[in-house]
């Protein structure tokens, strides 16, 4: 069963640099990192310390709330530091993996498994970990029943990785994970497949689609959960990747966590954009300088898109979840009288000055620069021109900096999540952080409600 969603609200950003559908195997990294900050909310004991010997999907910490929650090694090798930081909370740990992949062998599940067994494998195995919530985004309580489970099985972000393009082939894994997830929940696992295009998820069962279609962020699942059936108080929902599946999708069928991701590689400062297989926590630089990425350039690299991925360092690692590595111009230069002449080469949803709408289909060549300085909000209602969650942004975002509870649970903050305010952050005119504001919104809730 298909359900239309037309999204009229939002903002596509055309970029250059789309990576090319081509694959190739990246270099085997030396090390892999693994940071617990990924996992928002978790407070980790560290079981492998420094020398200890691990295989792939060997538990590396677990949760200090709930010690069911394992949290794995995405290679086999040797823990070769642990990177700490003030009173010793751990930041980063670094495996330096083996030649030769050993895994750690779990047991396979079949289609006859009951819930409990599902939630005891992913929770044993380290597969928990993709499985996030609302309210506050973050991993999912597995003592809490979902009302309803949320998948978006296409990207809009800007520079985004095909979806159908890199699960192609995984059929067996993603039926396999998505009928397991739909033991979970007393309702619905909803997907959001793109209208009038093939999706992989057309075909598969245990599911009931939606046929999106509109801008960006049609494409992210907290819009799908706002137009199928938004958050109340007292209800929790989980959302998880599609590129996740695959992952939870082996484990059932093989009894092996396999961490391998198809990353795009995308960006004005890559020569070559095109898509590597390789695994999570890898070194970018296995990937980036071997593609025609100046290594003295100025560029900012970014494991994520560019409206809400994380910067890396040069020497940095691909982050938890994300399947797009993005680099383009750092924007550290000065514009001369940039503020009082017309633009061509920046989108903005203006037009005061700013001509991009005369060109819908040029592709833009962005740098970092904000063009501007951080002030006060200035009402212009240009938030809800890009803003198609059934909330008010600004009202929201002010709930959030002066910490009102009441208020901030009335606008509905229990089903949103930072990225959906990426978009009204790209065009603040007061270059406020909206999704640190949201994130620490949600922080307090959690604190404060749980």
């Amino acid at each position: 069963m298909s359900k239309d969603i037309r999204i009229k609200k939002g903002l596509d950003i055309k970029l250059v640099g789309e990576a090319e559908k081509t694959t190739e195997s990246a270099i085997i990294s030396n090390t892999y990192t693994v940071r617990p900050e990924d996992f928002h909310s978790i407070t980790p004991k560290l079981v492998a310390k420094e020398g200890a010997k691990v295989k792939a999907g060997e538990t590396l910490f677990y949760n200090k709330d709930n010690e069911a929650m394992k949290f794995v090694s995405p290679v086999s090798g040797e823990v070769t530091e642990v990177e700490r930081g003030e009173r010793r909370r751990i930041m980063a740990i670094k495996i330096t993996a083996d030649k030769q992949q050993t895994y750690v062998e779990h047991s396979k599940l079949d289609s006859s498994a009951n819930a409990d067994a599902i939630k005891a494998h992913l929770l044993a195995s380290g597969c928990w970990a993709f499985i996030k919530q609302r309210p506050y985004d973050v991993v999912a309580n597995p003592n809490n029943a979902p009302r309803d489970i949320f998948v978006s099985g296409y990207a809009s972000a800007p520079l985004a990785a095909d979806l159908d393009y890199t699960l192609a082939g995984k059929e067996a894994e993603l039926q396999a994970a998505l009928s397991a997830l739909a033991k979970l929940t007393e309702g619905n696992v909803h997907v959001a497949i793109p209208k009038n295009k093939t999706s992989i998820f057309s075909d598969l069962n245990d599911i009931t689609t939606h046929q999106v279609s509109g801008p960006h962020p049609s494409g992210n699942v907290g819009t799908l959960i706002n137009k199928v059936a938004p958050v109340n108080k007292g209800e929790t929902v989980w959302t998880i990747s599609a590129q996740d599946l695959v992952i939870i999708g082996e484990l059932l069928l093989t009894g092996k966590f396999n961490a391998e991701r198809i990353i795009a590689l995308a960006g004005s400062s890559v020569k070559k954009p095109r898509y590597f297989k390789t695994k999570i926590g890898a070194e970018v630089a296995t990937m980036v300088y071997d593609n025609g990425v100046d290594k003295d350039g100025n560029d900012r690299i970014i494991s994520g898109n560019v409206l809400t991925g994380k910067e890396v360092k040069p020497d940095g690692n691909l982050d938890y979840y994300s399947n797009v590595i993005t680099v383009i111009p750092e924007g550290d230069d000065y514009e001369f009288f940039g503020w009082n002449k017309p633009v061509f080469d920046k989108v903005s949803t203006s037009r005061a000055l700013t001509f991009s709408w005369l060109t819908p289909n040029k592709k833009f060549d962005l740098d970092t620069n904000t063009n501007g300085e951080h002030r006060a909000f200035v009402i212009t209602g240009s938030y809800e021109e890009v803003f198609p969650l059934d909330i008010y942004p600004l009202q929201i975002l002010k709930a959030c900096m002066y910490k009102d509870l009441d208020e901030m649970e009335a606008l509905g903050m229990y089903e949103v999540a930072p990225e959906d305010f990426a978009l009204t952050e790209f065009i603040c005119v007061s270059k406020q952080p909206h999704q640190k504001i949201i994130r620490e919104g949600l922080d307090l809730m959690l604190k404060e409600i749980g």
